[in-house]
Parts: structure tokens; C-alpha cells; sequence
């Protein structure tokens, strides 16, 4: 059963690299010289570059997908918050392997929001994103959480 739900999350996931590559090429020719690289916490740009920057999300999110696609098919070179033995080996790395799917996917989730956010106010300054930023950091610490309450409850 895990590995139809860790199949689902790699495709999910190299779907969303894939859309992410796809909308950035498609809009690029229509972004101005100067676009936005960062944003204060009220959604403000605060610094700019130029256009080219705009592949810096989707180079960041296939990096990503690649690194956490060799981390999770090598579970045993991780770092676990309780002593990994025979017993609770393949439930520690089921966890563990679960939770970087799961991270990779909020992860590349809160890239394509950023990307989308920077492309429509590059061209329309009126525009606001569409899920604050700050939205996904309780979900990241949530997942981690339940996770470290997962391993320890199979210890």
C-alpha cells in the first residue's frame, strides 16, 4: 500500500516541476526587463532583478525533486530522532520516507504560489497572492511534528 501512496506522491509532485517549468517558459517572453526577486512580509516586492530570475523557482524545484527523490531511496544515510534497529527499521523509514514526500510536495507548492505571485506583479502591480506565504509554515511544522510523534510512537 505504501508504495502506490509514494508513487502517487512522485508523480504528484514531478507534475507540479513539470507545471511549474511550463507556466514560467510559456509567460517569459511577456515578462518586462525587471521583475520582482523578493518580497517583505506584507507581499511588497523589496528587491528586483532581471528577467532571467524568473527560472530561478523552477531550477530550485527540480533541484529539489532530484535531491529528495535520492534521499528517499536511500533511507538509511538519514538522520532519525530515535536509535533505528531491527524491529522499528522499516516503520522509522516508512515514516520518514512519507514525510519528505509530503514536505517536497508543500514545498513545491509554496514555489509555484511564489512564481505566481512574482510573474502576475511583474505584470500587474495591483496584483496580491493568491495563499500568503505565511500559510505554509504551520503546515511544514505540523507534518514535522506528527512526524517526530509517529517515530517516537514506533520506536
Amino acid at each position: 500500500m505504501e508504495t502506490v501512496i509514494f508513487t502517487v506522491f512522485d508523480i504528484l509532485n514531478l507534475l507540479l516541476v513539470l507545471f511549474l517549468w511550463i507556466y514560467t517558459v510559456r509567460i517569459y517572453k511577456k515578462l518586462p526587463e525587471k521583475i520582482p526577486t523578493h518580497f517583505d512580509l506584507e507581499g511588497k516586492p523589496d528587491n528586483f532583478g532581471k528577467k532571467k530570475f524568473a527560472f530561478f523557482m523552477p531550477v530550485l524545484s527540480a533541484l529539489f525533486y532530484v535531491l529528495f527523490f535520492f534521499i528517499t531511496k536511500h533511507p538509511e544515510t538519514g538522520n532519525f530522532p530515535f536509535e533505528i534497529t531491527e524491529v522499528n527499521q522499516e516503520m522509522q523509514f516508512l515514516i520518514m520516507i512519507f514525510l519528505l514526500k509530503w514536505l517536497l510536495f508543500l514545498v513545491l507548492l509554496m514555489f509555484l504560489n511564489i512564481q505566481d505571485y512574482t510573474i502576475r506583479y511583474s505584470l500587474n502591480s495591483n496584483s496580491k497572492a493568491r495563499v500568503h506565504i505565511l500559510l505554509f509554515i504551520p503546515f511544514i511544522f505540523i507534518s514535522v511534528m506528527a512526524a517526530i510523534i509517529s517515530a517516537y510512537i514506533y520506536r
